[in-house]
């Protein structure tokens, strides 16, 4: 088995079934070093250069990658480096900001369906529909400004969201989307060292957020509301990856080696020239000879 595979089968979840975060270190690096690590990145991302052209060219599949993570885990950084050698007109990056109004007169899937990544193309999440999940459920008075009706806000709600999502990601597996769900799983220490490092580095001010320091306070309700999350919507078709965070270069390495396993599973091709289409190449390779003078 090589590295890559190895790496993504070790943190894969698709199964809930007696799931938990605490088994899963933020600092694990599988006992790797950071210039083994590089070269074997630089190579993974060598690799999903020539599948990204492959799954343009055939237009059958979409990729769609979706990154949630606390503060500061490198969710950027992550979908910058990796992803720097896919050609940018099969790749679209979509950030999910606090909604609009707009985006609150509709449900809560609206505004994702609108930005999912067409045949061809891999689109990627920064956030995703999973907030209202996760920061919802950490923060209620957030739920009062979705205009939900009162009567379907009851206590089974999160069960209630749980199963849209899955049946929402198998519709889109039945249809051709692939998805691959990424949890940059960050230590509460380490979170710290690089808010402190924004506060210290002039060039990194401009990141730092007084609402993030705010929202470590609600550090073990993120990570429960997390848990069950992944717990709840972990599926074959759809699985989460739990990658260590604190180190990353491995992070980088692991979610690399993730997309690669995954694009190589279809068994992408470029597309076969039928005997009419190469009769039609021959006969415009040889008005392009008759011209070329």
């Amino acid at each position: 088995m090589t590295i890559k595979r190895k790496l993504a089968a070790a943190y894969r979840v698709e199964s809930g079934k007696g799931f938990r975060l605490k088994k899963y270190d933020p600092g694990d690096t599988a006992g790797l070093r950071e210039e083994d690590a590089q070269e074997h990145l630089q190579h993974s991302i060598s690799q999903m250069e020539e599948m990204q052209n492959k799954l343009y060219a055939q237009d059958r599949w979409s990729l769609l990658l979706i990154f949630q993570a606390m503060d500061a885990a490198g969710k950027d950084g992550a979908i910058k480096h990796v992803l720097s050698g896919v050609n940018p007109q099969g790749c679209d990056v979509h950030s999910f900001k606090v909604p609009s109004e707009e985006e609150l007169d509709h449900d809560y899937l609206w505004r994702s369906v609108k930005r999912l990544p067409e045949r061809g193309k891999i689109g990627i999440f920064n956030r995703s529909y999973y907030e209202e999940v996760l920061v919802v459920r950490v923060h209620p008075e957030v739920l009062s400004r979705e205009k939900m009706p009162p009567q379907l806000i009851g206590k089974d709600l999160w069960q209630e969201r749980f199963q849209d999502i899955r049946h929402f990601e198998k519709y889109l597996a039945h249809n051709g989307t692939v998805i691959r769900k990424f949890f940059l799983h960050l230590s509460k220490g380490e979170q710290k060292q690089r808010f402190l490092a924004r506060l210290d580095e002039p060039e990194k001010n401009w990141k730092f957020s007084a609402a993030d320091v705010r929202e470590r306070e609600y550090w073990d309700e993120y990570m429960t509301a997390y848990e069950d999350l992944i717990r709840n919507t972990a599926t074959k078709h759809s699985p989460w990856y739990v990658i260590p965070a604190d180190h990353k270069w491995f992070t980088r390495l692991v979610v690399a080696s993730v997309i690669v396993e995954t694009l190589e599973s279809l068994k992408l091709q470029y597309p076969r020239v039928s005997a009419e289409q190469r009769k039609a190449l021959q006969a415009a390779r040889k008005e392009l000879d008759r011209k070329s003078a």
